[in-house]
């Protein structure tokens, strides 16, 4: 592909930078993607937690959707969160038929420990997950999903991310129906600036899918891609402060 690859992100705004719309748009452009998004929700937060969310409505989710669609298209699309089950509904309703990579980072608990998807929401994630071309759950979400035991029932190619787990080499699984599991085991980067790994590392896949790249290689990139920005943080903040996506060559 020649050109640059159109990459969509269909996620929340972090006002502080670090996660969400933010570290998508961050990602896709030092990776050479062109990127969009739709915005599915406005968020108060910074390195210390989330104080408001506010979801927009499905309708205008759905036609931010509509509008880049229509007129310059896409390459591939990244999901991170939804915000209703409203708007969980309309986004697998736009992408059903697509024809283009899906990556799902089922958003369910912030850096922090805010919620940021009740049961209703978590509910409307099944068609998503059967559309995607992978699905992104950390420890926590895997569990909410039923673990690999739920994942298998619904044969969906997932990538089971360990960075939330304990211990001081981070093992990545990823598991596609009707294949051997491939695992990634890298040394731990201590470091409490892990604000918006999960969406760097979705956005980050999506648009080495993008670009054509099979899925495999895909992650291998992405995941380099951020233990690079995790090395490179800024060190902003008082919490959980955010990548150096910028500084990464």
């Amino acid at each position: 592909m020649t050109r640059l690859p159109r990459i969509l992100s269909i996620a929340g705004s972090d006002s502080s930078g670090g996660a969400g719309i933010q570290a998508d748009i961050k990602t896709i452009c030092m990776l050479g993607g062109y990127a969009m998004t739709a915005i599915t929700a406005v968020t108060a937060q910074n390195t210390l937690g989330v104080t408001m969310v506010e979801a927009l409505s499905p309708e205008m989710v759905a036609a931010q959707i509509d509008a880049c669609i229509s007129d310059i298209g896409v390459d591939a699309v990244k999901i991170g969160m939804l915000g209703s089950p409203g708007i969980a509904a309309v986004v697998a309703d736009r992408l059903q038929g697509l024809g283009v990579p899906v990556v799902f980072d089922p958003v369910m608990i912030a850096t922090s420990g805010a919620a940021l998807a009740d049961d209703a929401t978590i509910a409307g994630f099944e068609r998503l997950m059967a559309l995607a071309a992978l699905t992104t759950p950390n420890v926590a979400e895997l569990a909410a999903l039923g673990g690999e035991a739920g994942m298998a029932a619904r044969g969906v190619a997932y990538l089971a991310k360990g960075g939330d787990a304990d211990g001081d080499v981070v093992e990545d699984r990823l598991v596609v129906p009707g294949r051997p599991p491939v695992v990634w085991q890298a040394r731990r980067l201590v470091t409490r600036h892990t604000h918006g790994t999960g969406c760097t590392l979705a956005s980050a896949i999506a648009t080495f899918l993008g670009r054509g790249m099979e899925l495999e290689a895909a992650i291998v990139d992405a995941r380099n891609f951020v233990r690079a920005a995790l090395a490179a943080a800024p060190r902003f903040g008082k919490g959980h402060g955010p990548l150096g996506h910028q500084a990464v060559r």
